[in-house]
């Protein structure tokens, strides 16, 4: 599941850019640009990465817990809470960006590269944790 919430932040990121030269481009770039709807389909993915890894959060947390009857706090579940917050705090600038916050729209997007870079390292963390349950059962 991490690997393919990787690949939707990637993507995500993509359209994020695209959306950017639809506003920031010259009047040709945003003409072919417009009609691939960037912005739109960013918000969408935005969002679905958004619930999918608040769940996949809780979810993992709650197997952890069924399976051991404790947690371990440890740096992947750290850095997994403070990812969470990240993206929560990143989709919640949304309403001041539609308003052209500049400060919001640098904010979203210094989040969003940060929680990424952190979902690049939690993906390689989490697939030794998974080793480690496959070795030791």
């Amino acid at each position: 599941m991490m690997w393919g919430l990787l690949a939707a932040g990637g993507y995500s990121m993509f359209l994020g850019i695209k959306a950017k030269k639809v506003r920031t481009g010259t009047a040709e770039q945003r003409k072919a640009l417009i009609p691939g709807k960037f912005a739109q389909r960013h918000y969408r993915w935005g969002s679905l990465l958004l619930a999918v890894m608040v769940t996949g959060m809780i979810g993992g947390m709650a197997v952890t817990y069924i399976n051991n009857g404790k947690l371990f706090v440890g740096p992947h579940l750290l850095v997994g809470l403070v990812m969470t917050g990240m993206i929560a705090i990143a989709a919640a600038l949304a309403p001041f960006m539609q308003q052209g916050n500049v400060i919001a729209r640098k904010a979203h997007v210094g989040l969003n590269m940060g929680m990424l870079t952190l979902f690049l390292w939690q993906a390689f963390s989490g697939m030794e944790i998974v080793n480690k349950i496959w070795v030791n059962r």
